[in-house]
């Protein structure tokens, strides 16, 4: 594929031991830090975005009766954690590597800066963005959307738990689900499929970013991507 600079997106659930005991999995942080060195060796240039997940779920928030902006805030804050134990991680592995947050967080992550991430990309760092959009009501993927903007990556990889892109319906269930390779923007947004939200959608149309969806869970999937080998994805393209 003919990128040269990305954002990985990652969700907090895939950072974590399959049995859910741990937010963090050393053998999935490993695969992750080899494919993306993988990655800079063959050019790119590679920025992520995390989620939270693995530490806080806004959903959980009716469970226990907190403000929404709050519980919004809180897995933020889940993000920047995710965020700082990559950075730490990588930095450990001697991948150079540089970390921004959203928030206000500056004694463990300058804000969020395009120039500087512009700069340490073209250097050869792995720029990680912690903290979401900084605002609540606003999930990661579209966090994903406004940082590819800011960078002016060409497309966004979001990593999916189990999920090898679009189906016509949910292939656990129905062993007829077709998998559908490209859609539109449009396609998404006009069907309702609950695949990217839609606020993202919004904010990338026209802009010339692609969304990639594929299966993390699969060997060294990020990097098959990219040297053509066949995996199931689906991307998904402004009209």
């Amino acid at each position: 594929m003919k990128y040269k600079r990305i954002i990985l997106k990652l969700s907090g659930e895939a950072l974590a031991s399959k049995d859910g005991v741990h937010i963090y999995d050393k053998t999935v942080l490993s695969n992750i830090h080899s494919q993306v060195s993988e990655l800079l060796k063959q050019g790119l240039e590679v920025a992520i975005v995390v989620g939270g997940g693995n530490i806080w779920r806004g959903a959980g928030s009716a469970k226990i009766d907190l403000i929404l902006e709050d519980a919004d805030y809180m897995g933020m804050m889940a993000t920047s954690i995710n965020a700082k134990a990559l950075e730490s991680f990588f930095t450990l592995k001697n991948l150079p590597v540089s970390n921004y947050n959203s928030l206000e967080f500056e004694s463990i992550a300058p804000k969020v800066d395009a120039i500087k991430a512009d700069l340490d990309l073209k250097a050869g760092k792995v720029v990680i963005f912690g903290g979401g959009t900084g605002k609540p009501f606003l999930s990661t993927d579209t966090a994903a959307a406004m940082r590819a903007i800011d960078i002016k990556a060409e497309v966004i990889l979001m990593a999916k738990n189990g999920v090898d892109g679009v189906y016509t319906s949910d292939p656990k269930k129905n062993a007829d689900a077709r998998h559908i390779p490209e859609l539109t923007f449009d396609d998404v947004i006009q069907q309702n499929l609950q695949v990217v939200d839609k606020e993202a959608m919004q904010l990338l149309k026209g802009k010339n970013i692609d969304i990639l969806l594929f299966n993390m869970n699969q060997d060294n999937s990020i990097i098959g991507i990219f040297n053509n080998e066949s995996q199931n994805k689906t991307i998904i393209k402004d009209n």
